[in-house]
C-alpha cells in the first residue's frame, strides 16, 4: 500500500510518498517524472508517523537550517540510480557538486548517465539533487524547475552559482 500526503512549502505545495513507514517519494507540484514510482491510486494519509517526520525536517529546511535528522527512505530503482542518490545524500548543505565530479566518484564515464539518474530522482530536497550544477558552475536541469533549484542554493548560501 503507498500512501500521500501534502506539505505547502514556500515554492508551492509538495507531494510525500510512503509505503507506510518509509517515504518513497518528495515532489513539488508539476515536477517532471512526479510520481514515477507510485501505483495508480495511493490513498491520502497525513496522519503517517512518517510524515510527521518529513514535515519537520521540511520546517527546518524552509527555515534556512540543515536538518540533523534524515527521515526513514525507501529508494526505488536501478542499482546505478541508487548509487547515484547515495552519492548525492553525501552533498553538504550549502555546498554544490558537478555531474562529472558524481561520475569520477562513481567510477562512471557518463556524466549524461549521472544527469539522467539525478533527474530522476524521486526524493526531491532530502535527496539533494538540486545541489549537482553542471561543469562550468552552471544551474543545468533541475525536474522541478530551474527557478526552484535557483531558490535553493540561494537559500542554502551556495556561493558557487553562476
Amino acid at each position: 500500500m503507498e500512501y500521500t500526503a501534502r506539505y505547502p512549502s514556500p515554492l508551492g505545495d509538495i507531494t510525500m510518498a510512503s509505503d507506510g513507514t518509509r517515504l518513497i517519494g518528495l515532489w513539488f507540484g508539476g515536477q517532471h517524472y512526479f510520481a514515477d514510482s507510485l501505483s495508480s491510486s495511493p490513498t491520502e494519509r497525513p496522519d503517517l508517523p512518517v510524515f510527521n517526520l518529513v514535515r519537520a525536517w521540511l520546517d527546518t529546511y524552509f527555515s534556512g537550517q540543515e536538518p540533523s535528522i534524515t527521515p526513514p527512505l525507501h529508494l526505488r530503482g536501478s542499482d546505478f540510480r541508487q548509487r547515484v542518490w547515495s552519492l548525492l545524500l553525501t552533498i553538504p548543505y550549502g555546498h554544490t557538486m558537478t555531474y562529472g565530479e558524481i561520475a569520477r566518484r562513481l567510477g562512471c564515464r557518463s556524466a549524461q548517465a549521472v544527469g539522467g539518474a539525478v533527474g530522476h530522482n524521486p526524493i526531491s530536497l532530502i535527496i539533494p539533487c538540486h545541489r549537482v550544477i553542471g561543469s562550468d558552475g552552471s544551474l543545468t536541469g533541475y525536474a522541478g524547475g530551474l527557478d526552484k533549484k535557483e531558490w535553493l542554493l540561494k537559500m542554502e548560501g551556495c556561493t558557487r552559482i553562476f
